[in-house]
């Protein structure tokens, strides 16, 4: 669609959907894989100097974002991801094989430092030290016409389709553990809010969540398919630094 002129509104809603991010960097082209790969990964089964497995891929949220830097550490003798996030906003990233009919629970371990200045209901302090992302297929014709045509600015001024819908589970001080936050810049990105108590900071924790039940709660629709999944450090907005660390990533049956 071509745009000879943009009001300034629309302007305004360009920079906002450049800032988001988050809801652009999982549609990058990703390689396809069997269709029998079991999803998830387990970072304990990973030598530290070994390679990062196949199909996994470090993506920028926006052009020109500096990377968050994920290494293989070990940790009491179990080798676990580590992220390092400075002033960069970038996701280890999948492909989505999830068959959420059979496997609708994501089930994982993490630890992070709070960030300090974070808040995610603020657009200019939306960071989290650790998250796990989910974007989703859908029926875009169903959304309103301003969401719709959010979405088709965005291809215009990325070139790539924006996902119907992210899910995501974040670690942050700002909310109690099950409030909801919608991105500040799009309802189409849902934030949960499953870690940052008083206490969790530097303590691992083990996390379970049941998808298919958290995406109908919170878009009040059943989901469509999983296009892509993954996790996520960034400091870009407060313009700090964190580092987090996690576990292995697994996906079961329910409940």
């Amino acid at each position: 669609m071509h745009y000879p002129l943009i009001p300034r509104a629309w302007k305004r809603t360009a920079r906002r959907i450049r800032i988001a991010g988050y809801i652009t960097f999982v549609m990058l082209p990703l390689a396809l894989y069997a269709q029998d790969e079991k999803p998830g990964i387990a970072f304990s089964m990973i030598d530290v100097n070994a390679p990062m497995p196949a199909g996994w891929k470090n993506l920028p949220v926006a052009h020109g974002k500096a990377m968050t830097q994920y290494t293989l550490v070990r940790d009491g003798g179990t080798t676990i991801l580590q992220a390092d996030a400075s002033r960069s906003a970038s996701a280890l990233m999948h492909e989505g094989n999830i068959d959420l009919a059979k496997t609708p629970v994501v089930a994982w371990r993490w630890k992070a430092q709070p960030i300090e200045g974070a808040d995610n209901r603020v657009g200019s302090k939306e960071d989290a030290p650790a998250r796990l992302v989910f974007a989703f297929e859908g029926d875009k014709s169903k959304l309103s016409f301003f969401d719709r045509a959010k979405m088709d600015l965005a291809k215009h001024l990325s070139g790539q389709d924006l996902p119907y819908a992210t899910l995501m589970y974040i670690w942050s001080t700002t909310a109690v553990p099950g409030s909801v936050i919608a991105n500040p810049h799009t309802n189409r990105v849902q934030m949960i809010i499953v870690s940052g108590q008083p206490g969790d900071a530097g303590q691992w924790q083990t996390m379970r969540r049941n998808i298919a039940q958290d995406y109908e709660k919170v878009f009040h629709e059943p989901p469509g398919r999983i296009t892509g999944y993954g996790l996520l450090s960034d400091t870009d907005n407060t313009g700090t630094t964190t580092r987090a660390w996690y576990g292995d990533i697994r996906f079961l049956p329910g409940p």
